[in-house]
């Protein structure tokens, strides 16, 4: 049996790991899961030194009790 090596480009991995179609990827998810999570909740997406980030957060006094208190944020993501 023939042996197979898997050889990782890591550069073409970081590459797609800042790509513009990552970050349109990220923001979806990030709108889909601020909308699922209700009013008062905002989000953020940037270029890090490694990879293309996104969050969703509590922006209100209001959402920040309510996330405290009901796990929103987390509940939204599944």
């Amino acid at each position: 049996m023939a042996k197979n090596k898997f050889v990782l480009n890591t550069s073409g991995v970081g590459q797609l790991l800042k790509s513009s179609k990552m970050q349109k990827i990220l923001e979806e998810k990030a709108t889909s899961i601020r909308k699922s999570a209700g009013d008062g909740y905002a989000q953020d997406s940037y270029v890090g030194k490694n990879r293309v980030n996104a969050s969703v957060y509590a922006d209100s006094y209001k959402a920040r009790k309510d996330n405290l208190k009901n796990n929103t944020l987390l509940k939204a993501v599944h």
